[in-house]
């Protein structure tokens, strides 16, 4: 049976962590979970001509990730985190590598043949990257899922920017922060979080929204009227760099395998819980995954 592919879209880049440095990027963690579930997964983005680009595509590819790695002349990204509590905090440096994603053949014809292709809003803060991407946003082929998960990052965002990503997406990720940002940026009725989803899905023509409030809980809505919402597993965190990608990659893998939603979100809230447990954002996976939601009597 052939796996399907996905295609991540965006920053690769050196988490400078107190612990030292680890290779990460909300999409390449993204199709790494996504690879680990299952799907066939590849990362787009650009490093330098450096020795910390060399050492980034090593990485990439030591942990099974298929890469199209532009090389440039512009330093490879990195970005300090400090954990407090176990959550990180992010200081982001510019004018990097991936922010010059030339617009290449190779490029449309990967995004072509993908199943579902993953962006979020810190990739577009560049004019040359944005073009770029949405470019290749419009060489998906039909009924391909685009998931956009926001992640939000500093200010490398604006209204202008989310609605035109929205337009471009069919799935839509999002935590319990952002949403109350955007209730306020696009006027969105008073209500709960489902109805905020709603909204969305309605507004856009999405197939999903997914809301996630960290050790809460998550609720993802479809646009056929299902609703599944499951209690985040309480676990001993490690920290959490890259758990909400693990979760966003293992979701759209469980779906494109033809998994029920109530199920495929199963196995996301699973993959976040055990990446929480943890070091960095692309752990080694056990034989099997524990049931995290079955211990707690889910």
């Amino acid at each position: 049976m052939t796996k399907p592919i996905v295609c991540a879209l965006g920053e690769l880049l050196w988490d400078m962590l107190p612990t030292g440095k680890r290779a990460g990027g909300a999409p390449v963690n993204f199709a790494y979970h996504a690879m680990k579930n299952g799907c066939e997964g590849w990362a787009v983005s650009a490093v330098g001509e450096d020795e910390l680009g060399e050492e980034l595509v090593a990485e990439a590819e030591k942990a099974g990730i298929n890469t199209i790695i532009q090389r440039n002349a512009w330093p490879t990204s990195t970005v300090e985190v400090e954990l407090r509590n176990g959550i990180p905090q992010y200081t982001i440096v510019e004018n990097v590598a991936w922010d010059h994603l030339l617009y290449t053949r190779q490029l449309i014809d990967t995004v072509a043949q993908a199943d579902a292709v993953c962006f979020g809003t810190l990739a577009f803060r560049s004019p040359e990257t944005h073009a770029t991407i949405l470019e290749l946003l419009k060489h998906t082929k039909p009924g391909a899922m685009k998931f956009f998960d926001i992640n939000l990052r500093g200010d490398f965002y604006s209204k202008q920017l989310i609605d035109e990503l929205l337009t471009a997406a069919t799935v839509f990720k999002v935590n319990d922060e952002e949403v109350e940002m955007l209730r306020g940026m696009f006027d969105i009725p008073a209500g709960s979080d489902t109805d905020a989803a709603q909204w969305f899905l309605d507004r856009y023509g999405l197939d999903y929204v997914v809301l996630t409030a960290g050790s809460d809980y998550s609720t993802i809505v479809s646009a056929k009227g299902e609703v599944s919402r499951v209690d985040t597993p309480k676990v001993q965190v490690n920290d959490t760099v890259g758990a909400g990608d693990s979760f966003s990659g293992t979701l759209t893998a469980h779906l494109l395998g033809g998994e029920p939603l109530a199920a495929a979100h199963r196995a996301a809230v699973n993959t976040a819980a055990f990446v929480c447990t943890q070091a960095g954002a692309w752990p080694e996976y056990p034989q099997t995954m524990p049931d995290y939601l079955a211990a707690a009597g889910k």
